[in-house]
């Protein structure tokens, strides 16, 4: 929802008042209209009622369709095809919208007294010949466009063709039309009229950063078997139909790039005929993963048989060839080529050598696959697209000393689970082919899998990103969605930030989400919908619902008693009864939406929610029966449990059997890759143990004290740099980092948050401080802690690799420090924060008093 923070609104006119003056909030329109004729326009564009009254008078306003009038579409006979076809497209929704033909014009002529929106290239033979034309502005532009308002008449035009097309979407999207509307079913709704305002200066739109995009992946259990057996049985895989719908997608949402998918359930993409066609025809660039360079899938096309080992070391010309063979396919740059060598799919390049003897062969790599690509594209290096990521120990080899020429774009990795594990440092954003990030919303792996629901948090995907972006991160983005469904929101988040880094701020998150809702539901219920979506992120922030069972995976374990204790307040009810209302809210709220968007509502705000709550459930009423010594009881909760794991079949069942009629079969999992987690739990037939009854005794008769990041009493900044809170990241939901994000060591006076707090009671106190666990270039993140006169305490709070405490710190999202302190005095106690760098994110701060039972439990 690129709109947020525009100047631009949409006014839907389905009520009409007595007066001039105009409000521009849907919710105080006033319904005193004298008569309730349908509205006309005059000749100077002003909207006039049935007594001749004005209702808008406005000259930057623009009329697109009423009960007596609807606007033509002009576009030069000449233009690429993809521009006659989201011309197309959006003529079909405006009919959809108003219910009446939408004409579109073929003509290079400019004619005033025809009402129209006149759309093109900024060289088409059309748009120069337009008033008052200043398009040739746009020349040599990269994806930029503008709309605006000449007289009767509105002018779309773009510096190249997908500048074009993202103008004319983004024209669809303010007057309502989703980029959902096919992916999601979020259907246009028939209104009676649509009035546009734009500012004086019209809408002028660029790209932040030069390739956007995703990461079709872990296909297995969703996007491939929908498409095989659903949407594309004649292919039997994700082939040219599947793909074109994911182009249109792309196009919707600004994006212009793909990294198709790859794993063995799904033939390589440039092997299914139609394909790469299909991403000509809507200008998608395409890329591949960290494994697959020069644009090969080598889990579908090495052939061990007829090639060998897929090793530099000892069969370097057989592999040579592979990689020559794809480029030769080519014939245009088109595409965004991977470069480096990793295994097979997602290991390590193959031979067992010293790592400096891998430096060596990597850089040898890199000059063999600069010279096929130079040599056959018939182009310089420097102008072809080319990036190097340095995903796990491919970071390691190029913190080795790997050089890499200064036009290949570094693209940087999180660590699997939103955390970004290196960004460019002062010299590396001077480099000619900048940086960029692979970024993960769903993955496959260790130590464990979150591929069902997509609960990474907004806030997260916002603070991330955009700390990337301020470190010179703006070549390529490109995010890893899973099959795409149910990453929806996600994915249109993180595709918005790339298109408008600045269209959402630390203030705004949670109005980002709000204006989806309001886009995909209406305003009625926009605003407690965004709130439930809002809390549904924050709950999974502290355990996704994938991480419930607290197993892990290759190798797979079976699942075990949770974390949450019954101390706190009886921690572990209050999770249970948060999800609980989140479950009902869900349910209370689908009686307001509109028969048309029931089935988007289920797909988008209530097959997540009622899922992760029930999958809460399932365990949590398991864990109470566990230590329950209630035989009445603990069968009731065992039978909560299981309920709660039919009603995540049953859920599962209607997304693939009855909504949309059955337009989604097979592509929903509750299962994927059938790990321990979605099964019931079985430790519920075991005897209670004594012991763990024990565990969650409080010894204390004095509560914790909490308090959150953002109420500090003071803070302390160094030189340029300052404290803010972000409104929608962290289990507070508004965590305090410093801005702005660009990486800076602080050598020796560091910046600082204080805290008051007060003591009823002296004694020993445990302190713990909740951070973000996210990472610096050098993994060196320090924080110190003080309390009232006392000395200084470092501690590092950075992990290094797949340790067992980063497994821990990435499922639980936060790194803890410890402190015990003793308190000689009541009353008011002050608490001292210190940090050595930016980039390091404070999110709860809690004094227990020594015996108070934990209320988390880390499982080892």
């Amino acid at each position: 929802m690129r709109k947020s923070n525009s100047y631009i609104f949409i006014i839907l006119i389905t009520l009409f008042f007595h007066n001039s003056s105009f409000s521009q909030d849907l919710s105080n329109f006033n319904y005193n209209a004298i008569n309730s004729g349908i509205p006309w326009l005059d000749n100077n564009e002003n909207v006039v009622n049935a007594q001749g009254e004005y209702i808008i008078k406005e000259k930057d306003t623009f009329y697109l369709f009423g009960e007596s009038h609807t606007v033509t579409i002009f576009i030069d006979k000449n233009s690429d095809e993809l521009i006659k076809w989201a011309v197309t497209d959006f003529s079909k929704d405006l009919e959809t919208i108003s219910g009446k033909k939408v004409s579109i014009n073929y003509t290079d002529t400019f004619h005033q007294n025809k009402k129209g929106i006149y759309i093109g290239k900024f060289d088409d033979k059309l748009i120069k010949n337009l008033p008052k034309n200043d398009s040739n502005k746009l020349q040599n532009q990269w994806e930029h466009f503008s709309i605006k308002k000449n007289k009767n008449n509105l002018f779309i035009f773009g510096s190249d063709v997908r500048g074009t097309v993202y103008g004319v979407f983004d024209l669809a999207e303010r007057i309502g039309i989703s980029p959902w509307k096919w992916w999601a079913d979020v259907t246009p709704l028939k209104k009676e009229n649509i009035v546009l305002k734009l500012p004086e200066t019209g809408i002028n739109e660029s790209p932040s950063v030069q390739y956007r995009g995703i990461f079709l992946n872990d296909e297995d259990w969703g996007l491939q078997p929908w498409a095989a057996h659903t949407f594309e049985p004649e292919t039997n895989d994700i082939g040219p139909k599947t793909y074109e719908k994911i182009f249109q997608l792309l196009l919707r949402l600004k994006a212009n790039t793909i990294w198709p998918a790859m794993h063995p359930s799904t033939k390589a993409f440039f092997k299914v005929p139609g394909n790469k066609e299909m991403a000509e025809k809507y200008h998608i660039s395409i890329g591949t993963s960290h494994a697959e360079p020069m644009l090969r899938n080598n889990v579908d096309e090495w052939n061990k048989k007829e090639f060998g080992e897929y090793n530099y070391f000892n069969n370097r010309d057989n592999v040579k060839e592979y990689w020559q063979e794809r480029i030769s396919e080519l014939k245009t740059s088109n595409n965004i080529i991977t470069m480096g060598m990793r295994g097979i799919h997602d290991s390590g390049m193959e031979g067992n050598v010293s790592k400096n003897k891998k430096v060596e062969i990597l850089q040898t790599i890199i000059r063999d696959q600069r010279e096929i690509l130079s040599n056959t594209l018939k182009q310089p290096i420097q102008d072809i697209p080319q990036v190097l990521i340095p995903y796990k120990e491919v970071l390691d080899i190029y913190n080795d000393s790997l050089q890499v020429p200064d036009d290949i774009t570094l693209m940087w990795t999180d660590d699997n689970y939103g955390y970004i594990r290196r960004l460019s440092d002062d010299v590396e954003q001077q480099r000619k082919g900048g940086s960029g990030v692979y970024y993960h919303l769903s993955y496959w792996g260790r130590p464990h899998d979150y591929l069902w629901l997509s609960t990474t948090q907004p806030g997260l995907i916002w603070y991330e990103m955009s700390r990337a972006y301020q470190n010179g991160a703006k070549k390529i983005w490109i995010a890893n969605v899973g099959d795409i469904k149910p990453s929806e929101y996600a994915m249109e988040f993180f595709l918005d930030l790339a298109w408008d880094i600045h269209s959402i701020n630390e203030t705004t998150i949670n109005k980002h989400l709000k204006d989806w809702t309001s886009r995909e539901f209406g305003n009625d219920k926009a605003q407690e919908i965004a709130n439930l979506l809002q809390e549904y992120y924050r709950l999974a922030f502290l355990r996704k619902p994938e991480f419930m069972g607290w197993s892990k995976t290759e190798p797979q374990t079976d699942t075990q008693i949770t974390a949450f204790t019954t101390n706190n307040n009886n921690e572990l009810q209050r999770r249970i009864d948060a999800y609980t209302t989140l479950f009902n809210k869900a349910e209370r709220i689908k009686s307001f939406i509109v028969k048309e968007r029931l089935d988007a509502y289920f797909q988008l705000v209530e097959y997540p929610i009622k899922s992760a709550a029930l999958m809460n459930h399932k365990f949590l009423y398991t864990q109470q029966a566990f230590i329950s010594n209630d035989s009445l009881k603990k069968e009731k909760l065992n039978t909560k449990s299981q309920v709660a794991y039919d009603s995540i079949v049953l859920l599962t069942k209607k997304y693939n059997n009855d909504i949309s009629d059955g337009k989604w079969s097979n592509m929903m999992s509750m299962s994927p890759r059938n790990l321990s987690v979605y099964k019931m739990p079985t430790y519920h037939l075991s005897k209670p143990d004594s012991t763990n009854n024990k565990k969650h005794i409080q010894n204390s008769t004095l509560d914790p004290i909490f308090l959150q990041a953002s109420n500090y009493s003071k803070k302390g900044a160094v030189k340029n740099f300052y404290w803010k809170s972000i409104k929608g990241l962290g289990y507070s939901d508004s965590s305090v980092t410093l801005f702005p994000f660009s990486n800076h060591l602080f050598e020796n006076e560091k910046p600082y948050l204080e805290y008051h707090f007060n003591i009823e009671k002296t004694g020993e106190y445990n302190i713990e401080i909740r951070c973000l666990p996210n990472h610096s270039n050098n993994f060196d993140h320090k924080i110190w802690i003080k309390i009232n006169e006392g000395d200084d305490t470092e501690y590092a709070i950075n992990t290094k690799g797949r340790s067992d405490t980063w497994k821990e710190n990435v499922l639980q999202n936060f790194t803890s420090v410890k402190q015990t302190v003793m308190f000689n005095k009541t009353g008011k106690q002050n608490l001292k924060i210190a940090v050595n760098q930016t980039g390091i994110v404070i999110d709860q701060i809690a004094i227990n008093p020594k015996g108070y039972g934990a209320y988390y439990e880390i499982k080892k």
